[in-house]
């Protein structure tokens, strides 16, 4: 996948990952980021189970992204919520 697609599928991504667990966007750099690190987990979490991870802009690979980003970001959440004690 191109640099363009890993920005587009993550920008996508991260953006529905946060409206999911926080009901607001992260910003734009931010679901960015959420979004390609969420790509990447979703990816590895799905070739766990033996199906294929982020193969490019499609469906099927958005989906892939916003498992990972959800996952990454109830992970930050369970941890930073942690720390404030």
């Amino acid at each position: 996948m191109s640099i363009i697609a890993w920005l587009v599928v993550g920008l996508i991504a991260g953006w529905i990952g946060s409206m999911l667990v926080n009901r607001s966007g992260e910003g734009l750099l931010l679901d960015i980021v959420l979004g390609v690190v969420g790509a990447v987990v979703g990816g590895f979490l799905f070739n766990l189970l033996g199906h294929s991870g982020v193969s490019g802009i499609n469906l099927y690979s958005i989906f892939v992204a916003v498992i990972g980003s959800v996952v990454v970001l109830v992970a930050y959440h369970a941890l930073a919520g942690r720390r404030s004690l």
